[in-house]
Formats: structure tokens, sequence, C-alpha cells
């Protein structure tokens, strides 16, 4: 016990002496001296890659005082340091002329008022220990902007002697702080990334939609006589949308702290602590603390909502969302409803036109606020049948929300509960509840309790019903939700006997990153494509195929699918021909095992490849840009009397390696062989006339729309049919949704906005024509696309900004014509995109309260020609037959 006893005293001894060898002591002020500074502090705001208008910004320089006020007797590394800020000057960041310079003829007193003024020169004291501002002294009742100002100065003080790594707090809130030192210089080098500061943004959780943003900052300081000679810090912190990364902010802002003169100064005070000599020399200063405090934002001459919804509303009828105006006063309009009151927003609801309604559901929903959310709920009632068009909206915007809440999925969760006059608004209720848990999720928000709640409804849903509506709602809440543990049950499902649960199982596990599809899934899938079970309907088999190829296959996967064409229905074995070509000419993930499989000429002959029929897999590129690439996959089966059996087309959009799901419109159609006196396929004799569209929008799965079911119902259509589209989609939706409180070192305080607004409609239809025998399908996309970003930097007594944007209105139609009287029957495919406008813009401004002001404003716009994007050669020789032969 003894000798343990004398171990641990030479332990403890011996790291006390390392301790003491290994530490510096702190920089120091000698006492009777004055330490005059030149200070200077500027920012300047422009594009990353800068532009022809030129920066914008200000510069703030004055004198410093700085002088010992009191040293601790028992360590002089603990002083209270007195600051004295003078001589201010506000000017111009950079050189401008006479004309665009608001600051020329102004002085420091006619821009901050003589009462800011008078706060800012009047002196503060810092406790300053190790080198590290520990707290600051000011007096009660300082503005906030003139505080930041000051603890700016404070933070140029901050440094310690010694190298290393630290969680250190200066106006930017706590950061980890690296330093580097050597006997007459220190670099503090602040991870900008790690700061906790009291107000916090958000973001949109989509990758692809989202804002990239990157900041540095770097303080440089000289010492002399174990005190700052000079000081210079420069920071910079760039922002740029990953769509399009020329639209891009960059604000770098420096400070300057450079040793004038020494002069003659008071004596030091004595006293025990630094609290207690600030009270005994003044009564009124106070402790605050060194981090930046939130600056209240008062907009005396900012419009009320009403009066913001009574200059928008025009722009959000129904006739004009295809217009860039619609998605831009969209974006104008959350930013209102942001900073409005539930009262408020009850108002504009309640005295809005039924026509315009819906989009202004679309906007309250978006705003994602507690108010805005108990205004729409108030409004809404679920139990009605009569409101299903707002009601749907709203949960479409629910799914789509940038940045949602616990709050936002339990008001769903106990929605669900409730009454519910619609059966089509309690599945899409439960269908984007699912979405809502996969953003959560993304957020790290799967272990919050109302998750877990719906992660249990939704995991246990399918097998607790024995309604097939039910069932497929339950299938397609997972879908969206993509959770892991949904895998299993997605295997199951996907070898269930009814179709329209496999489908929707099968089309989920596609959505999973193929490291999650097991070998397990991967069989079960196998045996549904090879029907070792069962039979299957065609559609079914080809998604198993799909879900195969495009998730690691091995050899004998490849090889087994291979061997599988040639004992197929005619129009499988042309569709799983063209599938494998597809991934070969489109250099798909599968394609270097699909080549290694065709070098063995059982699997690979031209008896298998040489198949005809008129189904068709083709994959291309829609735009190929260093910001962002997009792709189009369209698959189209046919029943093998000539009849749609399922149409399939994909947009996806890949930047930074993140991919999004932009787009899937999938129409299927079943049992509609005796219209045209045909025989049905093996196993699909007895399936019920069906036919319907579901859509998948920025990786949300929506409710299912149905076009008929059932023959009566089929003929009653097709005698009916006026060639409308029927509408999937259509609305508002908040795409990028970015807010962020930059806090820059010298006190300032900086603001980015970005979102993007988009406007779209998206229909399908299906026509037949029983005396030209011939069918179209179409899907009809239209839409107007608005980004726009701010970013300002607003001191309250002068005002610097810069608003980006771009803004597009596009249309993208698929067609599919087949003629059936003859048989190989006849199919056209066509995809086009219409010549479309694109425009941006850049704007900058400077304003002092005043009314002082510079603006300068540039723009530029031009048309992209429309084009029909590429199919197969047989389908262009094909379109050319039909059209000119078509009388329809």
């Amino acid at each position: 016990m003894q000798q343990c006893s004398v171990v641990a005293c030479l332990l403890f001894l011996l790291s006390f002496i390392a301790l003491a060898n290994g530490a510096a002591p702190g920089p120091r002020l000698d006492n009777r001296k004055l330490y005059r500074f030149s200070y200077s502090t500027d920012f300047q705001l422009d594009r990353a890659q800068g532009s022809r208008l030129g920066a914008t910004g200000f510069r703030i320089s004055s004198t410093v005082d700085i002088n010992l006020v009191w040293r601790n007797p028992d360590n002089e590394d603990e002083q209270l340091l007195q600051i004295a800020i003078s001589n201010v000057h506000i000017e111009n960041g950079l050189p401008r002329s006479s004309k665009r310079d608001i600051f020329k003829g102004s002085s420091a007193e006619s821009i901050l008022g003589q009462t800011k003024l008078a706060a800012l020169q009047t002196p503060f004291m810092v406790y300053w220990k190790l080198g590290k501002v520990r707290s600051l002294f000011s007096f009660r009742g300082e503005p906030t902007t003139i505080r930041n100002l000051k603890r700016g100065v404070a933070s140029m003080l901050m440094m310690q002697l010694r190298g290393g790594k630290m969680l250190e707090a200066d106006v930017s809130g706590k950061c980890v702080v690296d330093y580097k030192a050597t006997k007459t210089q220190v670099t503090r080098k602040k991870n900008l990334d790690t700061c906790k500061t009291t107000e916090t943004g958000f973001t949109t959780h989509s990758q692809v939609l989202g804002i990239t943003s990157k900041s540095s900052s770097v303080t440089s300081i000289t010492l002399e006589n174990n005190f700052i000679k000079s000081a210079v810090a420069e920071e910079i912190h760039s922002l740029s949308i990953n769509v399009r990364h020329s639209m891009s902010a960059r604000i770098i802002s420096r400070q300057t702290l450079t040793l004038e003169t020494t002069e003659a100064g008071p004596e030091e005070v004595a006293g025990k602590d630094a609290a207690g000599v600030v009270k005994s020399l003044d009564a009124n200063l106070i402790s605050v603390g060194i981090v930046a405090e939130k600056i209240k934002n008062r907009c005396k001459k900012c419009p009320t909502l009403m009066e913001v919804w009574q200059a928008v509303k025009k722009d959000l009828e129904p006739g004009n969302l295809s217009k860039a105006t619609a998605p831009r006063s969209f974006i104008t309009l959350i930013h209102s409803l942001r900073k409005a009151s539930t009262a408020s927003i009850l108002k504009v609801l309640a005295n809005c036109s039924k026509t315009s309604l819906p989009q202004l559901v679309d906007a309250v929903t978006s705003a994602q606020t507690p108010a805005s959310l108990e205004a729409i709920l108030e409004f809404l009632d679920f139990s009605k049948k009569d409101g299903l068009v707002l009601q749907e909206r709203f949960l479409y915007a629910c799914g789509f929300a940038s940045h949602p809440t616990e709050k936002m999925l339990q008001t769903l969760l106990d929605i669900s509960k409730g009454k519910i006059g619609s059966p089509d608004i309690q599945e899409s209720v439960v269908i984007i509840m699912g979405a809502l848990v996969r953003k959560l999720c993304l957020k790290g928000g799967c272990e919050l309790p109302t998750v877990e709640q719906v992660k249990k409804l939704l995991l246990e849903g399918p097998d607790s019903t024995q309604e097939e509506a039910q069932v497929q709602m339950y299938l397609l809440a997972l879908k969206n939700s993509l959770l892991p543990e949904a895998i299993p049950l997605l295997a199951r499902y996907a070898e269930s006997e009814k179709g329209a649960f496999s489908t929707i199982a099968i089309t989920a596990l596609q959505r999973y990153d193929a490291s999650l599809v097991s070998t397990e899934v991967k069989l079960a899938l196998n045996r549904v494509y090879h029907q070792n079970q069962r039979v299957y309907e065609k559609n079914v088999r080809v998604a198993a195929a799909d879900v195969i190829l495009s998730s690691n296959p091995t050899y004998m996967d490849v090889k087994n699918l291979l061997l599988s064409i040639g004992h197929l229905p005619q129009e499988m074995n042309k569709y799983m021909v063209s599938k494998i070509e597809d991934i070969l000419r489109f250099e798909m993930s599968a394609s270097k095992i699909v080549r290694q499989v065709m070098k063995d000429m059982i699997s690979h002959n031209y008896d298998r490849f040489a198949k005809t029929g008129s189904s068709s897999s083709y994959s291309g590129y829609m735009a190929r840009a260093a910001d962002v690439t997009s792709t189009y996959s369209l698959d189209i089966l046919y029943s093998g009397s000539g009849i749609l059996r399922r149409s399939n087309m994909n947009i996806f959009a890949l930047s930074n390696s993140a991919l999004l799901h932009g787009l899937q419109v999938a129409i299927e159609a079943q049992g509609m062989e005796s219209l045209i006196g045909a025989t049905a396929d093996a196993g699909e004799e007895d399936l019920e006339s069906f036919a319907g569209m579901s859509a998948l929008l920025f990786d949300v799965q929506l409710r299912p729309v149905t076009f008929f079911k059932g023959y009566s119902d089929l003929m009653s259509k097709i005698f009916s049919m006026s060639g409308d589209p029927i509408s999937v989609v259509k609305g508002l939706i908040l795409l990028t949704d970015h807010s962020q409180v930059i806090q820059l070192q010298s006190g300032l305080r900086a603001s980015a906005e970005f979102q993007g607004g988009l406007a779209i409609d998206i229909s399908g239809g299906m026509e037949v024509s029983l005396w030209y025998r011939e069918s179209k399908t179409s899907i009809n996309n239209r839409g107007a696309l608005v980004v726009v970003g701010n970013v300002t930097v607003d001191a309250d007594f002068v005002s610097t900004g810069m608003e980006l944007s771009f803004e597009t209105e596009a249309a993208l139609d698929f067609i599919t014509t087949v003629q059936f009287s003859d048989y190989p029957f006849m199919v056209c495919m066509q995809m086009e995109k219409t010549t479309f406008p694109f425009r941006e813009s850049l704007t900058k401004y400077e304003r002092l309260p005043q009314g002082k002001q510079f603006l300068s404003r540039r723009g530029r716009g031009q048309l992209v020609p429309g084009s029909e994007f590429p199919l197969h050669q047989a389908n262009s020789d094909m379109c050319k037959r039909i059209h000119a032969e078509s009388n329809w």
C-alpha cells in the first residue's frame, strides 16, 4: 500500500514537472503604458468567381487604445484591460466613383447617429487570461450592434503562445481553434464548421437540390515584447447552389490591428478579482459574454402578409402556373408567411378566391413554421370529403417539406387516427408519413419518439389488414420511408400472389442502395422472375429482373437471366434483350459482369438476341454539365396482343456523387384484350380491366391515380373519352430552402437565404380508338423554376446585399402511339422538350438609413432550343411509318 502511494506521488510529480516545463506564459501588458493601435474591419460581397459589377461592402476604421487596469498578483497572466475606440470612419470597402459612393460627404456620426457613436466610443473592459478573452464588461442598454462590434475588436486579442487545438469562444461562437506558435508569430486557424451559436439555420435535405458552403478563418499575429505588434484576420465564406455553381456568393471579411505608438498610461488598480475591480471603477458596467448576441430585425416599412398576398395572388392563379412569375411570387409569399402570426395567416386563407386557394395552401404549408402549421390545421377539416383537393395539396406539401419537424409528422399521425372523409386522403396521409420518416432519419432523427411510433405503424401495417387498398397504402409508405428494417418485409411481399403487391414491393426494393439488397432478397427476386413457386404477371417479372440487374448481380444471376431469354412470352423476350443491350450501351454498373457472362456462347447467341417485338428499354442523357448530370430511361412492356402493359419513365439527377430521383411516371394497363378480340398472355387471362398511373416526384412517392377499373368502367371511359389528360400532381413546391446566419469575427452579421420554387403540372392520359385500332398514352410535364439567393450584411446603420437568381419555363412530353391492326403491331415512342427560355440576374445594393443608396443590376437571357430525345433506331423508323399512315 505504501509502495503504491510512493509510485503515485512520483508519477504526479513527474507529470507536474513536465506540464510546468511545457507550459508557456500568456501575453502580458506593461503597467503604466497605453498601447495605441490603428484598427480596421472591412468586408466584400460578390459572386465567388467575381462579377463585372464589382464587389459591394464597406470599411470601418478607428483608433483603439488598450491599457492594463488590473493584474492578479498571484497569477500575472490574469489581467483586466480597458479598450477605447475613437476616430471612427465609415467608407466604401473598395474605390468607387463619387456618383456611386453613398458614404461620400457622410461622417460616422451622421451614419451611426450620435447615440450609437457615443456608445461605440465609450471605453469597455475585457477579462484577459493567458491570452483568452474570458468576459467583456460594457454598459447596460448598449445597442446590440455596437456591443457586437466591440466584441469583434476584443476577439483580435485571442491568442496563446503554444500550439495545439482547443475549443474556445469568441464573437463567432464556441469553435475548435488550431494554434501554431513561434517566439514572434502566432497563427490562429478557426474551424468555422464547428462553431456553435445562438442562431441556427436550416437547409434542404437533398444534396442535389441543396447548397454547398465553405468557410475559413485565419488570424496571423506578430508579437513584440510579449504583446501584439500587429494582427491580421481574414475569413472567407462561400456558398453555391449545387445544380448551378455559377450561382454563388462569397463574403471576404478582414480585420487589422496594428500597434502605432506606446505612451504613458494609467496606474493599474489593486484588487482581489476582476469582477470586484470593475464594480469599484464603475458600477454600471455589467459582464456580458464574448459570443455575439442575436440581433432582432425590426422592419418599419415591410408590407403586411395581406399586402404581400394582394400583390402576388394574380401570379398564383391556375392559368399562370406555367410562368416563372408563379414560383417567384411563391417564394416572396413564403418569406412573408415565415414572419406572420397564426391569426394573420388565417385571415389571408379566409379571404382567398377558390381558384388561388390551393396555391396558397402550398405556400402556407411550405413555410414550415409553428404558426403556419397551426393555421393550416385550423383551416382544413379532414372529416369533410368536399375538401379533398386542399387536403391533398397540404399533404403533398408536407411530403416535399425541405426541413420537416417531428411536430409535422405528429400532426399527420394525429390526422390518420381521426375521422377522415375521403379514403384517398387516408391513403395519402399514410404514404406521406413514410416520406417524412425518411427525411427525419436523414437528419439523424430516427430515434425520435414520433418517428419510432410511425415506423412501428408502417412496418406492422401490411400484415394488419385484409383490405387490398390498405396493404398497398402501407407498402407505398414503406417505399417512401426506405427503412432498412423494411427490406425483409418487402422481399416477402415481392413474392405475393397479388400482382399489385408484388409490383409495389419490388419497385420499393429498387430504390434502396445496392449494398442493402442482400443475397436472401435476390434469391426471392430470382424466384419471382423464374417463377419457381408460382406464375407471375409479366410486369412483375421484368420489375424483379430490373432490381437484380441494378443490385450488384452475381455471375450466375446474370447467366440465368440470359438463359431464360427464348423461353419467355414474346414481348417479354424482347424487353429482356433490350434491357441487356441498354446496360451495355449505357455502361451501367452491371455492364462488366454482363460482358463476362456473354463470352459464353450458350448464354449469348443469335437465337436469343434476335427476338422480335415492340417492348423496349432505353436510357440516355438529358444534360451533361459540370454541375449536374441528368439521365432519363424509358421502359415499355406490351402484351402479346399489342396493348400497353407497363410504361415507366424515370429522370435522375446526379451532382457531387449524390443522386436524386427527380421523376418517375409509370402507367399500367391490364385486362384490355377483350376490346380487340385478342387472347390474353398465359397467366393473365383472369385479370380485371384496369389502367392507372403512379408518380414519384423528387424522391417522394405520391398516391397512384386510377383511369378506370373494371370492364363496365372501361367501356364508359372509352365512349366518354375527351382526350383531356388526368392531373397526377399540380402545385407549387419549395425545392431548395437554405437559411443561414453567418456571424463574422468583426462583429458584423451576414445572412444567406436561398430558395428554389417550382410550379409543376404532371398529367397523363390513355386513349383507345377501336375504329382505327390505335391507342395513345401520354405523360405531360409542365413546369416553371425560379431559384433566388439573397446574401446581406445588415448592421442597422448600413445595409448591403446581393441577390442572384435564375429562372426557366419548360415542358416535357412523352407520347406512345400503338397501332394494333396487324401483328407485329407498330409502336412509336416520342420524348420531346419544347424550346424554353433561361434567364439569370444579379443585383447589388448599399443603403444608408438617411435614404442614400447604390443599386446595380445585370441580367441576361437565352432561348434553349427544343429537341426530341433519341431512342433506338428501330423506334425512329416505326415513328416515320406511323405518322405517314395515321388517320387519327
